[in-house]
């Protein structure tokens, strides 16, 4: 991981960190130097990450409002990234994609992006759906806050009945850990979490305990620069 992904990209003065902070990961990185730099201009404060597993790190340390996501990437996919920031941080995301395929466009509803963006893209298009995705987030925000008794009926009801239950969430650290050995051993999310249930029990302490350990770890060789 980058000196320079380790922390925001300076955005510009005034009130531009109050538009919103911004995880963009892409590993193409003239695309994410274009997306960073353009939304950087635009006000936004932005974080960059050219891999899965930084992405998840920053998103952890940093807590954006918002991810852009391109889908396909070496590693952590742009869909593995998304289902932690789902599960684990409550993140929304945007995904950023060249394919618009029928069998792509139902994992992206299914993920529950605010939005796909088909590549080639320029900055013009990105702004306008940020800027529409941050209100979206902004206002299912105030509307969880708001008193139970002024929620309006409408609210209420506005998901389907039928809607599919989210499966439960797995413990922070065990998805983190997951999401690291899927990407460092080209595993599905199914293997890696089996070999790291085996990892616990070689070493004789919980699960989490475990992934928790591992994770520190890799944290403290990031900052070091020693990956």
């Amino acid at each position: 991981m980058s000196d320079r992904s380790a922390a925001p990209f300076p955005a510009p003065p005034a009130a531009a960190a109050s538009r919103g902070r911004i995880l963009v990961v892409d590993d193409d990185r003239l695309v994410l130097a274009t997306v960073v730099h353009g939304l950087a201009d635009a006000g936004f404060d932005i974080i960059d990450a050219d891999n899965g597993d930084d992405a998840i790190l920053l998103a952890r340390e940093h807590r954006p409002d918002l991810a852009l996501l391109d889908i396909r990437m070496d590693g952590m996919s742009g869909f593995d990234v998304a289902r932690y920031l789902r599960d684990a941080l409550q993140v929304p995301f945007v995904f950023l994609s060249a394919f618009s395929d029928e069998a792509t466009l139902a994992q992206i509803r299914a993920l529950g992006a605010l939005a796909s963006l088909v590549k080639p893209l320029d900055i013009a298009q990105i702004i306008p759906a940020v800027e529409q995705a941050l209100a979206q987030v902004r206002s299912q925000r105030d509307a969880v806050l708001q008193p139970p008794e002024s929620v309006p009926v409408a609210a209420v009801t506005r998901v389907p009945a039928e809607a599919p239950a989210e499966p439960k969430p797995l413990d922070d650290m065990v998805a983190i850990a997951v999401g690291i050995v899927m990407h460092r051993f080209s595993l599905d999310r199914a293997a890696a979490l089996q070999r790291l249930e085996r990892l616990a029990r070689q070493e004789g302490r919980p699960l989490p305990q475990s992934c928790r350990a591992m994770v520190e770890a890799l944290e403290r060789l990031a900052l070091a620069g020693g990956i």
